[in-house]
């Protein structure tokens, strides 16, 4: 179990709690894991906090997600291609197809990896 330490401010003692600083900068698909945990899973994020490997998790996450999310748009424009000259001669059927693959990979992207 790890030690907590304390710090007096004022007349009590506050833990010091924090999370561990890293370089990467926690995206989407992390914060959207971290608000999951915090909500539907308190006792596996109370875990994690106070192990230490909160941090250590959302960003894992969020870094398989983007892969993921890579792989698998790559995947579905590999089936099902869209014409580039699309953009050019009608744009919102373009944006409308990619949104549409897009918001298909996220789906899987959710159910595997942020909401389980």
């Amino acid at each position: 179990m790890v030690e907590i330490t304390y710090h007096k401010k004022g007349d009590y003692f506050v833990p010091d709690l924090y999370l561990e600083k890293e370089n990467y900068i926690i995206g989407k698909y992390g914060h959207l894991r971290l608000e999951y945990l915090k909500n539907h899973k308190k006792a596996e994020y109370i875990i994690m906090f106070m192990n230490k490997t909160l941090r250590k998790h959302i960003v894992e996450t969020d870094k398989q997600a983007k892969r993921r999310f890579e792989i698998f748009m790559a995947q579905i424009l590999e089936k099902n291609p869209i014409d580039e000259n699309l953009k050019n001669t009608d744009p919102l059927k373009w944006v409308r197809l990619m949104n549409n693959y897009k918001h298909s990979v996220e789906e899987i992207i959710f159910k595997e990896l942020i909401y389980c």
